[in-house]
């Protein structure tokens, strides 16, 4: 009985303030730590700048990249270990993709209407 690999998704919030570059830099750089590990990207999406639901380190937009990979369990530990300490990173999410779920959309999610991210006013003031 042979074993189908595990698929990951694998969604990475980055910082807007990290210039374009870097943000580049970092998803290549998780795609071949992916392929070092004898892993397989099978989906990468840019879904681009998008507003948060609240602030993240005083930030309200995040540049938003989904990646869908296979590769062994120990490649895991090392990608959270490496994305936590990523000065870029603003959140991150591995999720095991379950037999039965359905695919990934080939499109970014439409952004709720009336979803601007989150207010400008400073906390404790009235709008």
């Amino acid at each position: 009985m042979s074993k189908d690999p595990i698929l990951y998704d694998l969604v990475l919030l980055l910082s807007t303030s990290a210039d374009e570059e870097a943000r580049a830099k970092l998803v290549d750089d998780v795609e071949s730590m992916i392929v070092a590990a004898d892993g397989v990207v099978s989906r990468k999406q840019a879904w681009g700048q998008r507003p948060t639901t609240y602030r993240i380190n005083h930030q309200t937009e995040a540049d938003y990249h989904l990646l869908q990979f296979t590769g062994p369990t120990s490649l895991l530990e090392s990608l959270s270990h490496n994305l936590r300490i990523a000065d870029a990173v603003l959140r991150f999410r591995i999720i095991k993709v379950v037999p039965g779920t359905p695919e990934a959309p080939d499109s970014a999610p439409p952004v709720l209407a009336g979803a601007t991210g989150v207010s400008s006013v400073p906390e404790g003031e009235a709008a």
